[in-house]
């Protein structure tokens, strides 16, 4: 029995024009091994930088890709002492996963309660969020949290996670649509900022400051958080989306100096590997408030573009563009069908 994956066969910021799909037979499970059938994939900004080689510069090709799925077991190796069984729902946070079927260490194999892509977000995005605001950002009741691309997969979370907190958020956003989002998962101040001033806005009703910026669209936006941090203010860098389509990304910005030091504000970088010893306790309260419904898991197939729904592997490059395309709600996932062979 074949499968197939998606690997990068050269490094480019053109998604599109550098993958291509490998069939190989299904593997065996060796010992502590677990065999995932992948149902969903979840699709990220960061795809972009794993075919540029911003992650793996030196990585041989092909280079296998995606970050996260939700899928079921197919089979267990032995020697597995969790308690694993076929069919059983799980997620994988693992490089490899745009691909039909994964091998993975038992230890990484997270048990979800069914098999949905309502689970996507809670990995990679809700990791990078919950982990972020409270070891990064420091984030603590009472506070200011401004979240940019707040509609989007992470922010939706962040936003979330910052109200559960006992936070006051202010949310960036492109659409009338994404503003009544916001206001559905509890923003208290959706902007939308091709109709308002983000700066005006800030400067107006908060002429405090902004305790918290959890920020990922780079460029002017993040010059404006900068510049509308509180005394003490965090700002924590998750990504720079805007900068990620250019070749290569260089400083866009500069950071006023005297700016962070007249206010003791900081900047702060969060690459979520770096803290891989938090994911196991943000994971189980993630699934935790996902599965009670506490969370509110925001996925979209293609739900607003021409080319979705989003099905099979063969599908990854448009919900990638429709990613970059601002037209996107939440997560954008893409549900994998191992009967169809179609080409890129």
């Amino acid at each position: 029995m074949m499968y197939r994956k998606l690997v990068a066969t050269s490094l480019s910021t053109n998604f599109r024009e550098v993958v291509s799909t490998q069939s190989l037979p299904v593997p065996v499970p060796g010992p502590g091994q677990v065999l995932i059938r992948n149902k969903f994939v979840g699709v990220n900004a960061s795809d972009i930088n794993l075919t540029a080689g911003r992650y793996h510069r030196n990585a041989p090709l092909p280079l296998d890709l995606g970050f996260e799925s939700v899928g079921k077991v197919s089979a267990v190796g032995v020697a597995c002492s969790r308690g694993y069984k076929e069919g059983d729902a799980v997620a994988v946070f693992k490089d490899g996963a745009f691909s039909e079927y994964m091998l993975v260490k038992e230890d990484l194999v997270i048990p979800l309660p069914k098999c949905v892509p309502d689970y996507l977000p809670v990995i990679l995005s809700g990791l990078t969020a919950s982990i972020g605001l409270e070891q990064a950002g420091e984030m603590k009741s009472g506070d200011t949290v401004l979240v940019t691309a707040a509609a989007g997969g992470t922010g939706l979370l962040a936003v979330q996670l910052a109200k559960l907190a006992g936070c006051h958020v202010v949310g960036t956003c492109s659409s009338k649509e994404k503003v009544e989002l916001l206001q559905q998962v509890g923003c208290d101040r959706p902007v939308n900022y091709k109709e308002e001033s983000l700066k005006d806005v800030l400067r107006k009703e908060y002429p405090k400051g902004i305790d918290v910026v959890y920020e990922s669209i780079g460029g002017d936006m993040f010059t404006t958080c900068v510049n509308s941090l509180a005394v003490g203010g965090r700002l924590i860098i998750i990504g720079a989306v805007s900068t990620y389509l250019n070749k290569s990304i260089s400083p866009s910005v500069a950071v006023s100096i005297i700016q962070l030091l007249s206010k003791s504000a900081s900047v702060r970088g969060f690459f979520l590997p770096h803290f891989t010893s938090h994911y196991t306790s943000h994971l189980t309260k993630l699934v935790k408030l996902a599965t009670d419904g506490t969370l509110q898991c925001i996925v979209d197939n293609g739900m607003s573009s021409p080319k979705g729904p989003f099905k099979g592997i063969e599908a990854i490059p448009n919900a990638l563009e429709y990613l970059y395309s601002g037209r996107s709600r939440g997560k954008i996932y893409v549900e994998l069908d191992q009967t169809n062979f179609s080409k890129l």
